[in-house]
């Protein structure tokens, strides 16, 4: 076998998105408050962008007499062409000093040489909000722990997880490269009651049982009783196996009720609410509201800034004679104008797709989750003319607020199943009927999922035990053993 090198030609049809169409599908997929974070970026940005608010007005004449010709604008072109060059000059010049800063810096960090000052300030300064590890361990000092003691206890601190756990034996943490030969184990067993001590109370345990029994009150008369509990029959009470702990115990089936109703107000995740981000706040991207008679779609857009492009900069791209300010014009130009058209794409392909959602989904808005119907992409895609895969990018991330709540644009598709008459009802509808009937039943005699569907039946809509079963673990309802209600 001989190898070779040859050339050789083949021809290949490829797609290519050019870049301003891949920018407006990205602008389509933006929620409203990334979509208000881009507008604020681009005119900071881009100079042939401008808000409309900031736009000056053209002055009416106010009489029907001849309006004086308006005087020459070639010397106010002239003085933006010449700021537009120097401010390419300036531009110039500025990368290159970047350029020489930068290896200036690298120079000096490589070389172990002075520190950059800014650049130590910035790792230096405190985040915002302090995670758990950071705010045990500044407990943990607190306790004047010795230099032994510092070293265990910060790294079983920050060995713990996002709920306040510990999740590795001590036997492998002490082979750690840091704590290997110089401590034993019972000095991280130590050491870990000192962290157990810490807020909030639970962290620094090894397993449920252990964060429940830290939370306990030491004062509690029921302590013992509730120990017990948590140590012996966690497993029990998960089962609702009352009676049986009831007999163990020696006492009534309503004291153990008691207790654990209780021990449920304990937190079984001590860590999970301490640091972590702040809360994320949804902003409706569209608003459903019933006006005169009839539900209106606004599009709700009021508090990113309305754009245009600049008029001044299509005057002095016509009038400029220098080569370099024309293409740095007619580039800032191009991508003023493909924004602007981005974002009246967007809003009216999401005015659109929204119109004849709600068009399927009105018994929604009168009547509320009972009475969604079942709804697929390529459905909405078909009515308004487009691909699916457009519909998919309307809505994603999307919000609506409606007269029934604030939900996402994607809770509108949904599944069905076909009643005895022939009609279909969506999975949500369907889901929000098995809460009814669960929520309905005799507490001390609940209803098995086999009965269930035969409720479900007698309404006309004829569903499998297992279908039951997989949307009431769904809505996260226990079985009906779990639910039944000891005297």
């Amino acid at each position: 076998m001989r190898l070779e090198v040859s050339l050789a030609q083949r021809l290949s049809l490829q797609l290519k998105l050019a870049p301003q169409i891949i920018q407006s599908i990205e602008i389509l997929q933006l929620p409203a408050l990334s979509l208000q974070e881009l507008v604020e970026t681009a005119l900071a940005e881009n100079d042939a962008l401008e808000r409309v608010d900031d736009a000056i007005p053209e002055v009416v004449p106010e009489s029907d007499s001849p309006a004086t010709p308006p005087a020459s604008t070639n010397g106010r072109d002239g003085e933006e062409t010449d700021a537009i060059a120097e401010t390419l000059d300036r531009l110039e010049r500025l990368e290159a000093a970047a350029d020489r800063d930068w290896q200036d810096f690298g120079q000096r960090r490589a070389s172990g040489g002075g520190e950059d000052a800014k650049f130590e300030a910035m790792n230096n300064t405190a985040a915002t909000t302090a995670s758990l590890h950071e705010q045990l361990y500044e407990q943990f000092i607190l306790l004047d722990p010795d230099d032994d003691d510092r070293a265990i206890g910060r790294h079983l601190i920050f060995n713990l997880d996002e709920s306040g756990f510990l999740p590795y034996p001590l036997e492998e943490i002490l082979e750690s490269p840091e704590l290997r030969g110089r401590f034993t184990l019972a000095d991280l067993e130590r050491v870990l009651a000192m962290v157990q001590r810490l807020e909030p109370k639970g962290v620094g345990a090894r397993n449920l049982a252990e964060a429940l029994l830290l939370q306990l009150d030491p004062k509690d008369p029921d302590r013992e009783l509730k120990t017990r509990i948590i140590r012996d029959h966690l497993l029990d009470v998960n089962k609702n196996k009352l009676p049986k702990v009831a007999r163990e115990l020696n006492i009534p089936v309503s004291k153990v009720h008691d207790l654990v109703e209780e021990i449920s107000a304990l937190d079984p995740r001590p860590g999970s609410k301490v640091g972590g981000d702040r809360n994320a706040y949804i902003h409706p991207d569209v608003v459903v509201e019933w006006r005169d008679g009839r539900y209106e779609i606004i599009l709700e857009d009021s508090f990113f800034p309305r754009i245009r492009v600049s008029p001044q900069y299509k005057e002095l791209l016509s009038n400029s004679d220098d080569p370099r300010v024309r293409d740095y014009v007619r580039k800032k130009l191009e991508s003023a104008k493909w924004l602007v058209d981005a974002i009246q794409q967007r809003q009216n392909t999401l005015y659109r797709v929204c119109e004849e959602v709600f068009r399927v989904q009105r018994d929604y808005l009168d009547y509320g989750e009972s009475h969604l119907h079942p709804l697929k992409m390529q459905e909405i895609a078909d009515r308004v003319g487009i691909h699916v895969s457009t519909v998919s990018r309307a809505i994603a991330d999307k919000w609506v607020q409606t007269p029934r709540g604030i939900v996402p644009l994607k809770y509108f598709f949904t599944g069905g199943a076909e009643t005895s008459d022939g009609e279909t009802m969506s999975r949500l509808s369907v889901k929000q009927r098995v809460r009814d009937i669960i929520e309905g039943e005799d507490k001390k005699n609940p209803l098995s999922d086999e009965q269930v569907a035969d409720v479900l039946k007698q309404q006309g809509l004829d569903i499998a035990r297992r279908t039951v079963t997989k949307y009431r673990k769904a809505l996260r309802i226990p079985s009906s053993r779990q639910r039944r209600q000891w005297e």
